[in-house]
C-alpha cells in the first residue's frame, strides 16, 4: 500500500544543490512528489511510494549532498493521495 510523506528539512540546505539531490534521489527510487525551497531558509519533500522506499529516501535527505548541513528532518506520514505523476523540483 502506497504511503506519503511530508518532511521538511531544516540547516543549512539552501544553494548547496538539495533539490536536485532529493529529486535524483527520489527519481532513481521510482517515488512520485516533490521538493522545494522554502522561505524560512528550510526545504520541503513530499514524497509518495512504498514505506521502505520512503524510508531510504528519509535516510537519503537525512545525510544530503557533500556541502548541506542537515540540522533536522521533520517527517509527517500519511496515505498517498496519487495527486503526483514524477518528481520534480517546485519552485
Amino acid at each position: 500500500m502506497a504511503k506519503r510523506i511530508h518532511a521538511i528539512v531544516t540547516g543549512r540546505v539552501h544553494a548547496v544543490s538539495f533539490r536536485l539531490f532529493t529529486c535524483a534521489k527520489a527519481k532513481a527510487l521510482g517515488l512520485k512528489g516533490m521538493v522545494r525551497n522554502l522561505d524560512n531558509g528550510s526545504v520541503e519533500v513530499i514524497a509518495e511510494g512504498e514505506e521502505e522506499t520512503l524510508k531510504q529516501l528519509l535516510n537519503e535527505v537525512s545525510n544530503g549532498p557533500g556541502k548541506a548541513e542537515v540540522k533536522g528532518v521533520n517527517a509527517e506520514w500519511g496515505e498517498s493521495t496519487g495527486e503526483f505523476s514524477d518528481f520534480s523540483i517546485s519552485h
